[in-house]
């Protein structure tokens, strides 16, 4: 027997690949400057405006307006393991898209350890939040025809998601109207992560793992997508990004795959506050503002 449980790896190897400390040491470092940038950035740029999306209490969204009128929007998921995380801590890059001229929508949606370990309520959130900031595009100040996604993590799994939803049908909206996503350091299929460490919180179904897996939708994407991952990534987010990338490409989709050398799964993901940055290139890249 080689104990193998999937692809080449062991049980504790496909586990390690899922867990970011083993690749990632310095995460609780990396989390905390998340947070303290976005503190900063909030001073510099004021509260945002804090609307609601659906009828729940975390169902809710941060606006940062830029000043210009009629501006491009970028919705923001952000990541956490699918159990952490809000946007509170993710406002760190509000500078880089006010300042380049787009309005930045930063979503909050509930974590899988509250919804009894079902992603797809979480799924179903993140989906009626986009669609409500599409809708309300102009009571924001933005411009609808320039709408844009992007997500780091598990926020990149769920903007994949986005990407392979069928938005005519599903929400009543054009099935076009997102231009472009950024997705950093995500998951599209979601085979690895269901034999992995995380199903102990995650309660994967057959069901679950195949409508969740943007890799095995490609016919319903659409959009032109930037796939991002660090060097310094576990084994199983690189195989991930590219894994997606080849099979956009062979769909005759178009994509884009770079490759952050030096980053780990947390660092890479900061680079989105600066324009000069790996992320914060590639997204304002996308939506023309540089």
């Amino acid at each position: 027997m080689t104990g193998k449980v999937f692809l080449n790896y062991t049980q504790k190897e496909l586990d390690d690949a899922y867990s970011q400390p083993v690749y990632a040491p310095n995460r609780e470092q990396v989390l905390g400057r998340y947070a303290t940038n976005s503190d900063i950035s909030r001073g510099y740029l004021g509260q945002p405006e804090r609307l609601a999306y659906g009828p729940t209490e975390i169902e809710k969204l941060d606006v940062f307006r830029t000043k210009k009128p009629n501006a491009p929007i970028n919705v923001f998921i952000h990541g956490g393991a699918w159990r952490a995380g809000s946007a509170r801590d993710y406002a760190f890059h509000a500078e880089n898209f006010v300042g380049a001229g787009a309005n930045l929508v930063v979503l909050d949606f509930n974590n899988v350890l509250e919804t009894g370990g079902s992603l797809t309520i979480m799924a179903d959130q993140i989906r009626r939040a986009v669609a409500w900031v599409y809708r309300n595009a102009q009571e924001i100040g933005g411009d609808r025809s320039r709408f844009y996604i992007s997500g780091t993590s598990s926020g990149a799994h769920f903007g994949g998601v986005c990407a392979a939803t069928d938005w005519n049908k599903d929400h009543d909206l054009p099935a076009d109207f997102v231009r472009g996503y950024t997705l950093c350091s995500g998951m599209y299929d979601l085979r690895g992560p269901r034999l992995s460490i995380r199903s102990q919180y995650v309660k994967f179904t057959d069901e679950m793992e195949h409508a969740l897996s943007p890799q095995r939708h490609l016919e319903r994407i659409n959009a032109p997508i930037v796939l991002v991952y660090g060097s310094l990534e576990t084994p199983e987010f690189q195989r991930q990004s590219r894994d997606f990338a080849v099979a956009l490409e062979q769909a005759g989709r178009p994509v884009e795959l770079i490759r952050g050398e030096g980053y780990n799964h947390f660092e890479i993901a900061e680079t989105l506050a600066t324009p000069y940055g790996i992320v914060g290139r590639a997204v304002l890249e996308q939506m023309e503002l540089r």
